[in-house]
């Protein structure tokens, strides 16, 4: 472990770290109802949950490591597997408290295994399978973004097949809910993730050191400070222009906001590390390119649904969550489009756009309703840090070559 690592993990140990988030919905006397657990340790948020098969979340907790990470203005990753360690148990247990279940209740126990950091995947699976043994549960291995997926399924009335778009740190990818554990994936992000850029973006800017900021991530700082910024002064290409497919690229729209970082600091004569008068503009172009970006791709997927009929042109549903859903400019934006082409937009709440213990649970209540991966043997069960998910049918998108129209014709916000 080198020594940003263990400084990081003293201030934790000397109580400088953010600690456990608990809630309860229950309501009265826990009737007769097949209840799961969820665990989810796939970066840097030990989760856990007990939801039963009505959609009732009796209680969970999270324990988030955001406050540690800000520090070294990135995930470290055996980091973030200590402070799992450190809190798996008592996550667990505020859970189950809270919701006042035992684990003798349960009807079994679910688990994040694919994909997300090797390390802290590991300590969420083997938690796991130390209470399947000791208590003798079925176990539910759970995809990580099949559960973000299926959240909007606890919350809304939702039936398959709909449109999901996953925007996360980590992912980025559209696809099709064909019903539990049937995806089509319609394209994914061939290098980087749209929050994973904006966070370096926002490390560039050194948006820590700004005043409206200090306390926010980075995502989080450049949505704060684009509102107040005039993105018409810088104007970014859009990626991937000449692909007609769903796949995203952001790390190219990252060099071009660092490129002009660089030319404003000569011009302002400062350096690295010090805050650009301008850096609310630069802020609100970054954000608008990643929006119009992720916009023209969903459109895409819009069409290629449509036009094949895996979507009815009636009552079609676009889904979209992960942690930059909560992004209300881009969730503007696919509002505006989700509007203009007939399509209903739904998205979990903020809280459950995140990492978390309930959306695992609720997957594991899926699965068991459905009969789908239910295991009463973990012999062999592994984590997985790379997992695809679902049919990969990005070439038969690639094939159709479908040209998006012109979205300032039809989408006043991307011309406001």
């Amino acid at each position: 472990m080198n020594s940003v690592a263990k400084s990081l993990l003293t201030g934790v140990k000397h109580g400088r770290a953010v600690g456990l988030r608990s809630s309860s919905a229950r309501a009265g006397k826990q009737h007769l109802r097949k209840l799961v657990l969820g665990i989810e340790t796939s970066c840097d948020d030990t989760g856990a949950a007990v939801v039963d098969d009505a959609g009732n979340v009796l209680g969970e907790a999270l324990h988030c490591q955001k406050e540690v990470h800000l520090q070294a203005g990135g995930i470290i990753p055996v980091v973030a597997q200590q402070l799992h360690r450190e809190n798996i148990e008592r996550v667990v247990r505020e859970a189950l408290s809270v919701s006042g279940v035992s684990v003798r209740e349960l009807a079994a126990i679910a688990t994040t295994v694919k994909p997300g950091l090797a390390l802290s995947l590991e300590v969420g699976l083997q938690h796991s399978l130390n209470l399947v043994s000791r208590y003798q549960k079925p176990f539910i291995p759970v995809h990580h973004m099949e559960a973000h997926a299926l959240t909007v399924r606890l919350t809304h009335r939702v039936e398959f097949p709909f449109l999901v778009l996953l925007l996360s740190g980590g992912h980025c990818l559209l696809a099709v809910a064909q019903g539990v554990s049937d995806f089509l994936l319609l394209g994914q992000s061939i290098d980087i993730a749209p929050g994973d850029m904006l966070d370096k973006v926002a490390r560039r800017l050194s948006l820590r050191k700004h005043p409206e900021c200090h306390s926010m991530a980075g995502g989080k700082a450049i949505e704060h400070l684009a509102q107040t910024g005039n993105r018409q002064q810088h104007v970014f290409r859009l990626p991937m222009q000449q692909y007609r497919n769903c796949d995203f690229s952001f790390s190219g729209l990252q060099n071009l906001v660092n490129k002009v970082i660089i030319q404003k600091e000569k011009e302002e004569g400062i350096q690295e590390g010090e805050i650009l008068s301008c850096v609310k503009d630069i802020a609100a172009a970054a954000q608008h390119a990643v929006a119009a970006h992720i916009i023209q791709r969903t459109y895409r997927a819009m069409l290629f649904c449509i036009k094949n009929s895996i979507l009815s042109s009636k009552n079609a549903t676009l889904v979209v969550s992960g942690g930059v859903a909560s992004n209300q400019y881009i969730r503007k934006g696919l509002q505006t489009l989700a509007d203009a082409n007939d399509f209903a937009l739904l998205c979990p709440p903020p809280r459950l756009c995140t990492d978390n213990g309930v959306m695992i649970a609720w997957n594991g209540i899926e699965r068991l309703r459905a009969g789908l991966g239910v295991l009463h043997s973990t012999d062999g069960i592994r984590y997985e840090p790379k997992a695809p998910l679902g049919i990969d049918i990005s070439k038969r998108v690639e094939e159709d070559s479908i040209k998006v129209p012109k979205l300032k014709k039809k989408i006043q916000w991307l011309a406001s």
